[in-house]
């Protein structure tokens, strides 16, 4: 099956046209739309040139144009891009930028380490999503739930706050690179991405930017899917700031406080957010609460160096909702609310609402610090660096309870992760752009089994496996707070149980890209090499009480390069073509037998995975109407993939299964439409059609709970199998009305089709049915006092306004039954299942000061 699109065109907004004299000097003054304020740091751009210069506290610039008359770009994180034109020498007054511009919303960084698309003339398949919509429609929702109106995203709720999970042209998210201004944010060991940790970062987002398949990144990260870069807010703007209060479904709270002071004469600015959440959940005994933290200090002692500070955490924890079949769901009375996993009668002070210990609860906390450095070293090169770190404590919590008596068993998942990635550009000449830099990143990740808190009066707990012998627990840490988690870890081997081990990452690599420019041509090539180490240290399961052991180190070396080209065939018509090919290093988690319990490698070793694309698109800008068309086909080979039978893993019964030689063909087709047929009304569009499918064989090794090999490894037969897990065909409408002054409705609807269950590959997949969704929202902005900055926005979120019932997941391979009753819409109801959210709501309102 073909593909269609590819997404955004980016750039446009408003056209400002002025006209004076010769001579060749161009002045204005960049104002903030929504705030009625000046807009430092802009960037103007003298089109068709490199020619340009950054607006400056004030919002004032001056330009020294090559050219006697032509066209200026004026661009800004957040913001629509305007193109303005000039004639001699020209004053072109207020030039406002507005950060809602839905028709090309742009987010332009002249340089630095956050790769966006704009940053390189050829162009990739991307959407950006800016603050203000960002601000409307994330509500309670975690990020891939505002992405999901992009073409190949689909977002999966999972039941718990923070829970869910985004597939991104049929790719998971750990298949997926997230970056967080550049720095990489997936699991070291496996890709993963947990939202809770995030929470916050949504409501310090200045812009996110999905760049789908080869993206314009040049780190060598696991961007199989694409790339998703969230940029946060800066604090070079004016001083200000906002409060914000929002209720919604299920007891859902949450508040919110920013405040910044703006750029001093000094060059010092300072920026800090807080905010405080709670819900019970829309799904049964799945309350949560969190708070999340952001602080941001700024200093520019001159033009050429700005320095800045951030500090960020999203403390939490929320009770998750289980497993079930899809007939335990058919046959309760709470339907889709449906949790199976809690006990009741439990004597703990750290029960949910009425009065039952939820079977499992995530608690997590994990400050991230960066500290950036951009310096201009002269008008043709600049240099910028970021050095980070993050320090996760938590745990998944899980009772072992009988008759209300037992105690609470934390599966930890700590780590300590520090790194450093750098970038030099340099513009060599008018035509060729230059850029190398370098990744470096140490990752130390702890685990173990410790006790959360004791309940029903138990005080101690007998270990009898590892350290040689028995052992009293007597020692509870953390409990149920991230904050505890955080000071209070269990750092003695002796009150640890089940499991206890270690391990080392290390990451090295480098990386360079070089674009050429001219006219309506440009082309570019990029590439990076990188080594990464793993090493793993065991504490539990040793032969000599109190001495670890170590693991051999595995040493990996991968590389990817890319190229393409483009041609602007007129100012509305643009083409290009991208190809990539990635040797991309297995996960630490691949690498061993056992994670959990032993430093032994697999047999044969592991592969590098090796990820070949190519992409081609079509760009049309209109004045009412831009589209934007883009074709894709990936192949992923040599793919390791983990999986188990969904047993419990502490009982004889589960089983772990390592697949390996995996090769997978993702190829389609992406269209993505905005108009704006009336200046008050917007209305946009895409489509998506995709193939998704496994190819050839596979071989497969079944594991016991201790991590012995069960038998003999097997040749499975995977060709033709469909990818599960997201919908390989979907499409969406949305549109916004403004029908009376800054007072607005705006509405999506969503249609997921040709979908397939995930669960073991050595049987086929099964489909799903498909279903459809819409949700709605009301805006509305009252102006407060004298100063036109002041303002209080309105806002009302309902989602699956119509409260379609739909299979949002499905895992397992049981295809569906002769005997209709054992079936729900074709799917046999054995199989496990969760159904997506009915009709939620949020509505808030926010002071802007």
């Amino acid at each position: 099956m073909k593909k269609i699109t590819r997404l955004l065109f980016l750039a446009g907004a408003f056209m400002f046209t002025a006209f004076t004299m010769a001579q060749t000097t161009v002045t204005g003054t960049i104002m903030d739309a929504e705030m009625a304020a000046p807009l430092p740091g802009a960037n103007i751009i003298e089109k068709g040139t490199t020619n340009g210069v950054s607006s400056d506290f004030n919002g004032n610039f001056t330009l020294i144009t090559e050219s006697t008359e032509g066209e200026v770009e004026i661009s800004y994180v957040g913001f629509g891009k305007v193109l303005v034109k000039f004639s001699g020498s020209t004053d072109l007054g207020n030039i406002t930028l507005t950060s809602d511009n839905s028709l090309e919303e742009v987010v332009i960084i002249g340089s630095g380490i956050i790769d966006l698309a704009e940053d390189r003339k050829t162009p990739v398949a991307v959407s950006t999503i800016t603050a203000n919509t960002i601000r409307e429609k994330a509500g309670s929702s975690d990020l891939p739930e505002v992405l999901k109106s992009t073409p190949s995203v689909q977002s999966v709720q999972a039941g718990g706050f923070g829970d869910g999970q985004m597939f991104l042209r049929g790719f998971d998210q750990t298949n997926t690179a997230f970056l967080l201004n550049g720095q990489p944010i997936n699991g070291m060991e496996d890709g993963k991405m947990y939202w809770s940790n995030w929470s916050g970062v949504l409501d310090v987002a200045n812009a996110v930017q999905v760049q789908r398949g080869l993206g314009a990144s040049k780190l060598a990260i696991s961007s199989v899917g694409g790339t998703v870069n969230i940029v946060t807010k800066t604090i070079d703007r004016r001083e200000g700031g906002f409060v914000q209060q929002m209720v919604g479904n299920d007891n859902y709270l949450k508040s919110t406080a920013y405040y910044s002071t703006g750029v001093n004469e000094k060059g010092w600015s300072f920026g800090a957010l807080f905010g405080y959440w709670q819900g019970d959940g829309y799904v049964d005994y799945t309350q949560g609460q969190g708070q999340t933290y952001y602080i941001s200090v700024g200093y520019q002692p001159n033009d050429n160096h700005a320095l800045n500070f951030m500090l960020t955490g999203a403390p939490q924890w929320h009770a998750t909702a289980g497993r079930g079949s899809i007939q335990d769901f058919l046959d309760s009375d709470r339907g889709r609310r449906w949790n199976g996993s809690y006990e009741t009668g439990v004597n703990s002070p750290n029960n949910l609402h009425g009065g039952v210990y939820p079977g499992g609860r995530n608690i997590y906390h994990k400050p991230v610090a960066n500290l950036s450095w951009d310096w201009t070293i002269n008008d043709k090169s600049e240099l910028s660096t970021v050095l980070y770190g993050s320090m996760g404590r938590g745990a998944f919590a899980a009772e072992k309870i009988s008759d209300g008596v037992g105690y609470v068993r934390g599966s930890y998942n700590n780590h300590n992760w520090y790194g450093l990635v750098t970038n030099y550009n340099n513009q060599l000449t008018e035509t060729l752009n230059f850029n190398v830099g370098a990744d470096v990143r140490s990752y130390n990740g702890i685990h173990f089994r410790g006790i959360n808190e004791f309940v029903g009066g138990q005080t101690s707990y007998s270990e009898t496996s590892g350290y040689s012998g028995t052992y009293e627990i007597t020692n509870t840490y953390g409990g149920v707070n991230p904050w505890g988690m955080l000071f209070n870890p269990n750092t003695e081997h002796d009150q640890r149980m089940d499991r206890d081990y270690e391990e080392v990452i290390t990451y090295y690599g480098v990386f360079g890209q070089l674009e050429y420019s001219k006219d309506q041509l440009s082309a570019f090539f990029q590439g990076a090499l990188s080594n990464q180490s793993h090493q793993r240290e065991e504490f539990f399961f040793t032969e000599n009480e109190g001495q670890s052991e170590k693991s051999e180190k595995v040493n990996n070396v991968g590389f990817n390069v890319k190229a393409g080209a483009a041609y602007e065939i007129t100012d509305m018509h643009k083409v290009f073509v991208n190809a990539g090919f990635y040797s991309r290093q297995p996960f630490h988690d691949d690498l061993f037998v056992n994670t959990r319990s032993s430093n032994d490698l697999i047999i044969p070793e592991v592969e590098n995975q090796e990820i070949t694309g190519f992409e081609a698109g079509y760009q049309f800008g209109g004045d009412k109407i831009q589209a934007n068309l883009n074709l894709y086909h990936t192949t992923w080979a040599k793919r390791t993939l983990l999986g188990n039978n969904g047993e419990d893993q502490d009982t004889p019964a589960y089983e772990s299964y390592q697949t390996q030689g995996v090769k997978q063909v993702h190829y389609g087709a992406e269209l993505e439409v905005f108009t704006q047929p009336l200046d008050n009304l917007r209305v946009n569009g895409f489509l998506s059609l995709g193939e998704w499918q496994y190819k050839d064989s596979a071989t497969q090794r079944t594991f016991d709970a201790d991590g012995n090999e069960i038998g003999t490894a097997i040749d499975i037969d995977i060709d033709g199998f469909n990818v599960g897990g997201a919908a390989q065909v979907n499409a969406g409408i949305n549109a916004s009305f403004e029908f009376l002054p800054r007072l607005s409705v705006d509405a999506a609807w969503n249609w997921y089709n040709d979908m397939y269950s995930t669960g073991s590959l050595a049987e086929p997949t099964i489909a799903m049915p498909s279903y459809d969704m819409v949700d709605a929202g009301l805006s509305y902005k009252m102006l407060v006092g004298k100063d036109d900055r002041n303002s209080l926005q309105f806002r009302v979120n309902v989602n699956n306004v119509f409260g379609e019932v739909y299979l949002e997941s499905v895992n397992g391979n049981t295809a569906a039954s002769i005997n209709p009753e054992d079936n729900y819409k074709g799917v046999n109801t054995s199989n496990t299942g969760r159904f997506g959210y009915g009709r939620t709501w949020n509505t808030s309102i926010r002071f802007n000061f």
